[in-house]
């Protein structure tokens, strides 16, 4: 079993003792979004912290576009509430990279990879992908690859 996952219950356990309502509903949703992760498809299979994480990261995701939504809405607590959550998810995601830290690794992989203009651009994201994914919104990565190869 993943170490995250083990940590995932062990904090649900704590919050349901402490009867911490928010967190004890937010883990419960997202330990459900981890089991329905492990048995789609054809065989049933154990997730290991990189697939973990990535089910957080799109958990989180979730919440930080419902709370938009309810923001725009007019309903402020719905949008509160939501961000709380996304709050507790991100506890246990790995720290985010700054854009300066990701445009160093671009730059480093591009000049490891000897990749050059825009057509190279999957090239780029493929090699860094392992050092980003968890750590750094997709569209911001893009976007520093996409500048650094048309510079």
């Amino acid at each position: 079993m993943s170490e995250l996952k083990t940590q995932l219950e062990t904090d649900m356990r704590s919050a349901l003792k402490s009867r911490d309502k928010v967190t004890l509903g937010t883990l419960r949703m997202v330990i459900t979004a981890i089991r329905n992760e492990e048995v789609a498809g054809k065989t049933p299979r154990e997730l290991d912290d990189t697939e973990v994480v990535k089910v957080l990261i799109k958990q989180a995701k979730q919440r930080r576009e419902a709370a938009d939504a309810f923001r725009e809405g007019g309903r402020v607590e719905s949008a509160e509430a939501e961000l709380a959550e996304e709050a507790i998810i991100k506890r246990y995601l790995p720290e985010e990279l700054s854009e300066a830290e990701v445009s160093e690794i671009v730059r480093t992989a591009i000049a490891e990879g000897g990749f050059e203009g825009p057509r190279d651009m999957g090239k780029v994201m493929k090699a860094i992908g392992p050092k980003v994914t968890g750590r750094a919104d997709g569209k911001v990565v893009a976007g520093i690859v996409k500048a650094q190869l048309a510079g």
